[in-house]
């Protein structure tokens, strides 16, 4: 049995997001007595400057599930039908870049005292970059995939899934607590990266895989 015969791949999404609640619920604890909330801080802080284990929470909080999702992504690429159109092809590059999007929020943490700082400005273009590549991907690979019946609930699910996102990612922060929304924006999208991995045909993976 080669390689491309085991369906890592469903098993990615899972892992990345039991890592991701993981670290945050554990580093969370670790800081209750400073005062952080997790219905109101963001994620992001766990791992920013100062923080005591910042870059250990950044690797398993942003690092590692990124890079988990980011292999999602480059099976559905291979899974794809052997003739796929533009939206496709494109369409999985770019949940490719949203899972990159996430890695790199780990490597460029927040600086609290310098809130227009560097390391801060990096850490939220990737955030821009995580949500907006994830909306963008989810329509393309909807519209390449529709009618074909193996894709039926990436199809149907990931756009309402990316959709959600979204909206608790950047419009219900103003009624939700911020930490809260952001949470669940994070959820929802790994549901999605998960749904990418258990939809589509069962056969092996094509490409450099093989052999």
């Amino acid at each position: 049995m080669t390689l491309s015969h085991v369906r890592w791949w469903r098993w990615c999404a899972p892992v990345a997001l039991l890592t991701w609640i993981g670290a945050v619920l554990g580093f969370g604890a670790a800081l209750k007595d400073q005062g952080y909330s997790q219905w109101i801080h963001p994620v992001a802080l766990l791992g920013a400057d100062g923080i005591p284990n910042a870059q250990l929470f950044n690797l398993l909080g942003f690092v590692l599930p990124g890079a988990l999702c980011a292999m999602v992504a480059f099976a559905l690429r291979l899974r794809l039908p052997l003739k796929a159109g533009w939206p496709q092809r494109i369409g999985a590059q770019l949940m490719f870049l949203s899972a990159l999007g996430l890695v790199a929020m780990g490597l460029f943490h927040l600086e609290p005292q310098q809130l227009r700082g560097t390391g801060t400005q990096l850490h939220a273009t990737a955030w821009g970059l995580w949500w907006a590549t994830s909306l963008a991907s989810a329509l393309l690979l909807a519209n390449g995939l529709r009618g074909q019946p193996e894709w039926r609930g990436l199809v149907r699910g990931g756009p309402v899934l990316v959709l959600a996102v979204v909206a608790f990612a950047m419009v219900l922060p103003a009624f939700l607590p911020d930490g809260l929304s952001q949470r669940i924006s994070v959820l929802l999208w790994f549901g999605w990266c998960a749904l990418a991995g258990i939809s589509g045909p069962s056969r092996p993976l094509t490409g450099t895989l093989q052999g």
